[in-house]
This record gives structure tokens, C-alpha cells and sequence, in this order.
């Protein structure tokens, strides 16, 4: 397992950025460097400027968050992949800035927490005199991933106000991370004789984040479709599961031009991907 970054926060400017690690550098299972706190603010919630008393009715009221579109997060074995996030918060003073986090584990105190944060400070866009929607993008490298972390992360936001109180949230939704799913098709001979049999196969195969490569993923449900080459529609063939490694192989009989393709239709940790079709000439 490759040594995973710490998520440090610059305050202030709001950056935050992973520790250099070298990525040939062992760790131990199950080793994960601590989160430590986002923003300005502390996990319990408002920060009141220095000198004066915090009270809930100053604090900005973070209303909506919006991580990567509202879609799960899809990673590949080896590619960085650039999340965007939307904070939408007012306050009678207006929004000065705004910060977030994606994290898994207890609490963002505890050492055996990761996460990822934004590198550079939130771009905040006036919505009216009280409410701005502020915008930036996280990124998350695989490189600091394991296999088991494709599912549910939760979402920590924190904003600020003009007068300088601050809001924190580190539970304020959720997301998902998946491993990039990769499938082929291959359907022949090609011609076949009419009435002749046609041999489907493929593989199904997912990122393997420990790796930095791409593993077959075994014993899973895909279906094999057929469109004909006058049609537009593809129609269900029938059911085969991949094997131990993630390929597949099945039969069928060739009656008409056409194209074969195989549908995935995706897993929680691994997303839906369908094969273009591939075309056989029937004689």
C-alpha cells in the first residue's frame, strides 16, 4: 500500500495541500495520516473574531454544497481527477469566503482520517447583498488512495462572513468515490455464414487504486445486447457473469447484420459502462 498525503490547511489563504511523498515509498496497512482542521474556523462549528462572542444568529448559514455536479466521484488507476465543489451561504453582512473538505473516517480530529481538500482559495460569486456562491475544484489523486475507499465520503464545508463569523460543518453531506470501470467487446467471425454461430467476448475490469492499474472484475452481471443494422435500438440478448478474472464469453446464432455490445450496469463502488457495438457482416 502506497503512503497517503496529509491534507494540511494554509489559513488564511484557505490552501490546502498534500505533503510530497515519494510514490514508491511503503506504508503499512491500514496506514493514514490525520486530517487536520479546514478553513478558519474550528470543528465545533462558528468562530466569533478575536474579542468577541460567538452567538448561533451571527454565524453564516451555509444553505446548499454541491460536490462534482451531485455525481459520484470516478477515479482512474492513475490520472488526477479535478472535483468540482459549490458553497452557497448568507449572511446580513454578505459571504467573504468559503472552504471544503471530502473525508472518511470518525472525526476529522482523528488521526486515522483522510481526506482531500481544495488547493487554492474559493472564488466567490454575489448572488445579492446576504448570499454568495463560492466555487472551486478539489482534486484526488489515486496515488493516495486504497481499493476500499470507493464509497460513501462525507462532504465538510465552512464559510465566512464580511464581519469575520465563521460557520463550520464537517458532516454537511455526502459523496462517493468509484473506481473507474473499463469493458471490450469483440464479436466473431466476421463475415458469418447465416444461421452460423457468433462467439461474444470481452472483458470487464475496474481501477485498482493500490496497483496503479486496471484488474478484472470478477463474477459480475453484465448483459450481452444486439441491434440490428436497420435499427436503432438494442435489444437484451441475455445474461453472462464474468469470470474470475473479469472476462466474458458466450454464443449466439447470426440471422441478420448487426451490431453486439455488452451492457454493465455498474456497481456502488465501480460506475455503468456500456460497450459501442461491433459490427458482423451475416453472408
Amino acid at each position: 500500500m502506497r503512503i497517503r498525503a496529509t491534507v494540511a490547511v494554509a489559513t488564511g489563504a484557505l490552501a490546502l495541500s498534500a505533503l510530497a511523498v515519494p510514490a514508491t515509498q511503503a506504508a503499512p496497512a491500514g496506514d493514514r495520516p490525520g486530517v487536520p482542521s479546514y478553513g478558519n474556523a474550528t470543528h465545533q462549528g462558528s468562530a466569533a473574531p478575536k474579542g468577541t462572542a460567538r452567538a448561533a444568529a451571527d454565524a453564516p448559514v451555509i444553505t446548499k454544497a454541491v460536490v462534482n455536479g451531485g455525481k459520484p466521484i470516478v477515479v482512474g488507476a492513475k490520472a488526477v481527477k479535478k472535483v468540482s465543489v459549490s458553497i452557497t451561504a448568507s449572511h446580513p453582512s454578505g459571504i467573504a469566503d468559503a472552504d471544503a473538505i471530502i473525508w472518511i473516517g470518525s472525526s476529522l480530529d482523528d488521526p486515522d482520517s483522510f481526506g482531500f481538500g481544495a488547493p487554492e482559495a474559493f472564488d466567490c460569486a454575489v448572488v445579492s447583498a446576504t448570499t454568495s456562491t463560492c466555487t472551486q475544484t478539489i482534486t484526488v489523486d489515486p496515488l493516495w488512495l486504497v481499493n476500499s475507499d470507493s464509497k460513501t465520503w462525507n462532504v465538510g464545508v465552512w464559510a465566512q462572513a464580511n464581519d469575520s463569523y465563521s460557520t463550520q460543518n464537517d458532516k454537511f453531506g455526502k459523496t462517493s468515490l468509484q473506481r473507474l470501470s473499463k469493458l471490450d467487446v469483440n464479436a466473431a467471425p466476421e463475415p458469418v455464414a447465416k444461421g452460423g454461430t457468433v462467439t461474444i467476448t470481452g472483458k470487464l475490469s475496474r481501477a485498482n487504486w493500490e496497483t496503479g492499474t486496471y484488474k478484472g472484475y470478477a463474477t459480475q452481471s453484465v448483459v450481452l445486447q444486439f441491434r440490428k443494422s436497420t435499427s436503432t435500438a438494442y435489444t437484451n440478448v441475455k445474461g453472462v457473469k464474468t469470470s474470475s478474472t473479469g472476462t466474458l464469453k458466450t454464443t449466439s446464432k447470426a440471422t441478420v447484420d448487426g451490431y453486439w455490445r455488452w451492457n454493465f450496469a455498474g456497481t456502488s463502488t465501480t460506475p455503468a459502462i456500456i460497450t459501442a457495438g461491433d459490427f458482423v457482416d451475416v453472408k
